[in-house]
């Protein structure tokens, strides 16, 4: 199999059109070209009138060996590379040995989901523990908040089944490095559990809610069947911690029910909302740091706006579906503003965790077909220079700021909102124009700039015009900004080494995903649980492993 890249076709280009460019870039007759897959699809939109599709194909011919040194000099053909994926170790022979103790996952969101399959498809049988609820249980509860106001702490955009990821807009891709092809696994999972079989090859795949949803039922009921073991509603509130000759050793795990739970190997995949446990893993003495993250709104525009400006005559081509973006501006002041979570034809969601707070997250579904296109819009913040002095500083300088919007917007869970324009100009608006904010449960027009510090005020008043001229017609006066967004990452990273992934300062506990501070996304976040799925089966084999 040879793989063969940057392969251009016309946007309309006819099923014929495709076969034929292969056998023209490798220079054979058809009766040699013995079948293709589409290994990625991306789009070249720079000429808005002419837009390309770009390939990369796996080809099977006749001859490889001959073509290949025919066309040694093109760098963009090679032989296909394995992705498939190799287990690290015999999770079933170590689950056999008398002393075995259970690996536990704490936490079941992307990381924590793609930990306990693979530690569950190589017989590791781990235990799941999350704090929130059932993925449709939790569904009835987010909705009950956004219709009613009504928030469980404990079962919401932040917590249960799914994580964050279950209420936003599925994206799959990221900007990792992946020489493993670890995110070829975890897309391929996702297609046996329900995913729509594109997100193996568009450049830019996403599923949506309602289809994630029903792919994290199927992964835990595969999970389940594997010999993992879901405990819902289990709330880890202390972790025994030994301090032992060869330094500190993680012994066992407490609940919020007074259950204790045995192991000396736990993934800690608690994503970067669990503000109470980090504070825990705090006064256990694990080590932890304050690391950057970034504050700002949420924006919407009409998605048709956005179509046009990406797309030009193309727009509504079901190909190139709903237009992204991607915006960023280094603003005079020294700070990065830029485009985040980008949603097209979606909604701006409640995002809260903790009463008497307000935040913002972004949601699509996969059609993507909703009226407005949304994005945060973020101001980029140092510990070192705005929360200084505590790994924790971070999670206090975020609460502060959702306290301010909740108190902002009326104290009703209502999201404080402003027109883009009137921000700029420093006025309060008072009355919205054509874009309807999707924003549930409702928005209290305001004057935005009395919920961020000054410096974030002065680079967003800046960077909005300034978008204007990456993407014509951004700058639009009704464009509607809520607030607040302020979980564009975890504040902290739960410090692990390179070698074992394990705790910097304590073994068996190996931190993992955004929580931890070692993702952003989705397919990071899964390639992430894989990798420490593999250091702990790998850990596991020098302890049970015989001699």
């Amino acid at each position: 199999m040879l793989r063969l890249n940057e392969v251009k076709l016309p946007l309309d280009h006819s099923a014929e059109q495709l076969p034929a460019a292969i056998l023209a870039r490798l220079g054979i007759p058809a009766a040699d070209l013995r079948g293709f897959t589409i290994y990625k699809r991306s789009y070249d939109a720079r000429k808005k009138s002419a837009i390309v599709l770009i390939y990369s194909l796996d080809v099977d011919i006749a001859n490889e060996a001959a073509v290949l040194k025919r066309l040694q000099h093109d760098v963009h053909l090679m032989p296909s590379p394995d992705t498939s994926y190799k287990f690290v170790a015999d999770g079933a022979a170590l689950a056999a040995h008398p002393d075995f103790q259970r690996p536990v996952v704490i936490g079941i969101g992307p990381c924590g989901l793609l930990a306990a399959l693979i530690l569950a498809q190589m017989g590791l049988r781990p235990i799941i523990l999350e704090r929130g609820k059932i993925v449709r249980e939790r569904t009835v509860d987010t909705f009950g908040f956004w219709r009613q106001r009504k928030l469980n702490p404990e079962s919401n955009v932040q917590f249960g089944e799914g994580g964050a990821g279950t209420f936003s807009d599925g994206k799959l891709y990221s900007q990792i490095k992946d020489p493993k092809h670890y995110g070829r696994k975890v897309l391929n999972e996702f297609v046996k559990a329900g995913a729509p079989e594109e997100i193996i090859y568009v450049s830019k795949p996403h599923i949506g809610t309602f289809r994630l949803v029903k792919m994290v039922e199927s992964m835990r009921e595969n999970i389940e069947a594997l010999g993992g073991e879901y405990r819902f509603e289990s709330k880890v509130t202390d972790i025994d911690i030994e301090d032992t000759a060869d330094g500190r050793q993680v012994r066992g795990l407490t609940l919020e029910s007074g259950e204790k739970i045995v192991t000396s190997h736990v993934v800690l995949a608690i994503g970067h909302s669990a503000r109470d446990t980090f504070e825990m893993l705090y006064q256990r003495g694990v080590y932890i740091e304050a690391k950057p993250f970034s504050i700002g709104f949420r924006v919407e525009h009409p998605q048709s706006l956005i179509d046009t400006c990406r797309f030009g005559p193309n727009a509504g081509n079901p190909i190139l579906g709903a237009a992204d973006y991607k915006l960023v501006h280094h603003a005079s002041n020294g700070r990065a503003v830029y485009s985040f979570c980008m949603c097209p034809g979606g909604t701006v969601v409640a995002a809260a965790s903790e009463p008497g707070r307000v935040v913002t997250n972004g949601m699509s579904q996969y059609s993507r077909n909703e009226r407005n296109a949304n994005s945060a819009i973020v101001v980029s913040i140092s510990p070192e220079v705005d929360y200084p002095g505590h790994p924790l500083a971070g999670v206090a300088f975020q609460r502060d700021l959702e306290e301010k919007a909740f108190h902002l917007g009326g104290g009703t869970y209502n999201a404080p909102g402003q027109l883009m324009g009137d921000f700029v100009a420093g006025r309060a608006s008072t009355d919205f124009g054509a874009v309807v904010p999707s924003y549930k449960p409702g928005i209290t027009l305001t004057d935005l700039a009395q919920i961020l510090p000054e410096f974030a005020v002065t680079a967003l008043r800046e960077a909005f015009p300034a978008f204007d001229k990456q993407l014509k017609g951004y700058f639009k006066h009704d464009a509607v900004l809520t607030g607040l967004e302020t979980r564009t990452s975890s504040p902290i990273r739960i410090k692990r080494r390179d070698d074992t992934l394990q705790s910097l300062n304590t073994r068996g506990l190996f931190p993992a995903g955004e929580g931890a501070g070692y993702a952003g996304g989705i397919l990071s976040a899964g390639v992430d649980g894989i990798k420490v799925a593999e250091a702990l089966a790998l850990s596991m084999a020098t302890q049970y492993e015989p001699g």
